[in-house]
C-alpha cells in the first residue's frame, strides 16, 4: 500500500535547497502540507533571504500541493516557536517535524574561535532542540508525531576540521536517545539519518566522480519512512546516500571486571585493556537503565 500523508502537517527545515527542499517535495507530492523553512542565508549561517523557501513554495503548489514558506532561524526559541506556530497558523496542527537545517564553518580546532564553535552547534543542535521543543506539546495533545533528526558521518565517525559540526552531529543523536523515551506512550516516534549527500555544504568536498551518485533524492525514501504513520520504529539511526542504508548503533563491549572489590591500579587496566577493548560481545542498549543492569549483573559474584 503506498505510503501517503493526507491530512498531515510537516515543518522541514532547512527546507530552501538540497536534503531539506528533497524532503518537502516528496511530503508534499504524498498530500502533505508542508511548513518550508529556510534562513536563506549562507553556508556559513551568515544573511538571510525568503527567496529559497518561496521557490520551494512555489514548486509545490505548482505541482498541485500545499505549502507556505517561513524564514525564521532555528537557531533561537523564538525563531523555532514561529516556525512550528507557522504550521499552526495556517492547518491547526503539526504532525511531522524534519530537522533539517544547518551550518559548516570547518576549521582545525587550532584555528577555530568560539564564535565559529557556537554558530555551528546553535543550529544544527540548539536548532533541533528549540524547534522539537515547540512541536512537542502539540504532537503530545495529538497523540501522534513523528520526528526526524540529521546527523552525519563526521559526528558518529569523526572527520578533520569538523569538530564543531560533529560534537553537534553526535548531539542530535543523544538528544534523540532520551527523546525515544519521552515520546513513547504518546505515539510520538523519533530517528535520525545520517546522509551521504550532494548539498551546498558538500559541493566543495565532494569529487566529481561522486556527485552524481549522491543526490538528495536518495536519502528522502528513509526520512520519509521515519514519518509515515505505519512506521513504528524509535531512536534509530539510518546511514543513507547512493541507494545504501545502513542502520550504525552505538554499542557496549562485554566488558571485564577488575580489582576483585578494590580500586584497580593504571597498571591493572593497560594489563587488561585489550580485554576491555573486545568489542566481539558488543551489543547495543536502549537506555542507560539496561547500561546499568548489564553491568550489575557482570559485577553479580558467580
Amino acid at each position: 500500500m503506498t505510503i501517503r500523508y493526507d491530512n498531515r502537517v510537516a515543518v522541514v527545515t532547512g527546507a530552501g535547497a538540497g536534503l531539506g527542499r528533497s524532503h518537502a517535495l516528496f511530503l508534499a507530492s504524498r498530500g502533505a502540507r508542508v511548513v518550508v523553512n529556510d534562513l536563506g542565508g549562507a553556508v556559513d549561517g551568515s544573511g538571510s533571504s525568503a527567496t529559497p523557501a518561496q521557490q520551494v513554495v512555489a514548486e509545490i503548489k505548482a505541482a498541485g500541493g500545499e505549502a507556505v514558506a517561513n524564514a525564521d532561524s532555528v537557531a533561537t526559541p523564538a525563531g523555532a516557536a514561529r516556525i512550528v506556530q507557522t504550521a499552526l497558523d495556517n492547518w491547526g496542527r503539526i504532525d511531522i517535524l524534519i530537522n533539517n537545517a544547518g551550518n559548516l564553518r570547518d576549521k582545525t580546532i587550532a584555528k577555530m574561535t568560539p564564535e565559529d564553535f557556537d554558530a555551528v552547534v546553535a543550529v544544527h543542535l540548539a536548532g533541533a532542540a528549540y524547534c522539537t521543543l515547540a512541536a512537542w506539546p502539540h504532537m503530545k495533545d495529538a497523540n501522534y508525531g513523528r520526528i526526524v533528526m540529521t546527523t552525519s558521518a563526521a559526528g558518529l565517525f569523526g572527520n578533520f576540521g569538523q569538530s564543531n559540526y560533529a560534537a553537534a552531529k553526535l548531539g542530535v543523536v543523544g538528544l534523540m536517545n532520551a527523546l525515544k523515551h519521552e515520546g513513547r506512550k504518546y505515539n510520538i516516534h523519533i530517528n535520525t539519518v545520517a546522509p551521504m549527500a550532494l548539498t551546498r555544504m558538500t559541493q566543495d568536498i565532494m569529487s566529481e566522480q561522486i556527485k552524481p551518485l549522491v543526490k538528495a533524492e536518495f536519502v528522502t525514501p528513509i526520512v520519509a519512512w521515519f514519518c509515515a504513520e505505519e512506521n513504528d520504529t524509535s531512536g534509530d539511526v539510518v546511514e543513507a546516500g547512493a541507494g545504501y542504508y545502513a542502520r550504525v548503533q552505538i554499542m557496549e563491549a562485554a566488558g571485564a571486571v577488575l580489582g576483585g572489590g578494590q580500586v584497580p591500579t593504571p597498571e591493572q587496566i593497560r594489563d587488561n585493556y585489550a580485554r576491555i577493548a573486545d568489542m566481539s560481545g558488543a551489543q547495543p542498549y536502549d537506555s542507560a537503565n539496561d547500561v546499568m543492569r548489564h553491568v550489575f549483573r557482570t559485577l553479580r559474584p558467580r
